[in-house]
């Protein structure tokens, strides 16, 4: 019996494990976007500030 519960427990925990790994690289995924889409609009006003002054 208590093989079975430590079979049971432990699988739960890989599952758990699994799925706090999957949710850490989709933060991480959505971040990188994130900064991404930042860097572009900083690129963006750099180019804008730098012609008005042509």
């Amino acid at each position: 019996m208590y093989l079975l519960e430590h079979q049971m427990a432990d699988s739960r925990m890989h599952e758990l494990r699994t799925e706090a790994l999957a949710a850490s690289r989709a933060h991480r995924l959505y971040l990188a976007r994130r900064a991404a889409r930042r860097a572009e609009r900083a690129v963006r006003r750099a180019a804008r500030a730098s012609a008005s002054v042509y």
